[in-house]
């Protein structure tokens, strides 16, 4: 079963401003590296997070371990694995951002969990469908019995404005084509194969993250990047932490292997 939503941010807002009853109290596990989204979620629920792993000495008897499955800012996979042992050892419920998963990875696009073997053990997995779909808005997959929760419950999902048709007609074309044009992902992780080869980084997923340092030397980066024809964003505070800031741009099944050499030439100075 699955909902779909008019934006991107209220997956993972559908708590907020809801405080639980006494009897609901439940412990989130959040893994710190998570989007914004889901710590304003967390922050508005008003209940207590802690690091994924701390799960292992938590008392509280409801627990949910919430996490992104590809990290936005560093281009790495959750531990997927570990943490599906972590969630059927506990009881705990899983849920995963998937935005930079989705149409991405496993071989029909279905997502991190699918790579991982492992989306029958995720609970609840929500995504947005303005990045690899081209669209516009966010889905949550999930069973039947939370869907009738959310629909009843959720609140910024019940007084926000419903999908466009367009936008509606248009997420389901890309659901189609992604299924289909499998040649685009494997366009997109040959792109990636040739990045680490070229390179000598060991990226995991399409997302190059190099970190520069200060907030100068990123945004002078960034500026002359742009001079060589390349828009590669300069990311800075609050968005990470300071002096680790970092040019970040990501790989897409357009681009081919000339691009990619221009890019890696244009990146020369900062590898």
């Amino acid at each position: 079963m699955a909902l779909m939503v008019a934006l991107g941010n209220i997956p993972s807002l559908l708590a907020a401003g809801k405080t639980s009853l006494k009897d609901e109290k439940i412990a989130i596990f959040s893994d710190e590296l998570n989007h914004a989204s889901i710590i304003d979620e967390i922050s508005l629920t008003m209940l207590h997070d802690g690091n994924v792993f701390d799960i292992l000495s938590c008392k509280m008897k409801k627990k949910a371990v919430v996490t992104d499955s590809l990290f936005s800012m560093d281009g790495d996979f959750a531990p997927m694995v570990e943490l599906v042992k972590l969630h059927k050892k506990h009881n705990s419920l899983l849920v995963i951002d998937d935005a930079h998963g989705t149409f991405v990875c496993s071989k029909s696009g279905g997502g991190v969990a699918e790579e991982f073997d492992c989306e029958k053990d995720v609970d609840i997995c929500i995504g947005t469908l303005s990045k690899a779909a081209g669209c516009q808005g966010g889905f949550i997959s999930c069973s039947k019995r939370w869907k009738q929760l959310i629909q009843s419950r959720g609140c910024s999902f019940i007084f926000s404005t419903a999908t466009a048709v367009p936008v509606a007609a248009a997420a389901h074309a890309a659901v189609v084509m992604a299924k289909r044009e499998m040649w685009r992902r494997r366009a997109l992780w040959d792109r990636v194969q040739e990045f680490r080869a070229l390179t000598g980084i060991p990226i995991s997923s399409p997302i190059i993250s190099l970190i520069v340092g200060s907030e100068e030397k990123a945004l002078k980066a960034s500026r002359q990047l742009l001079k060589s024809g390349f828009h590669v964003t300069a990311i800075r505070p609050p968005t990470v932490p300071p002096n680790s800031c970092r040019l970040r741009t990501a790989l897409s099944a357009a681009h081919t292997t000339d691009d990619l050499k221009k890019l890696i030439s244009a990146f020369s100075g900062y590898i």
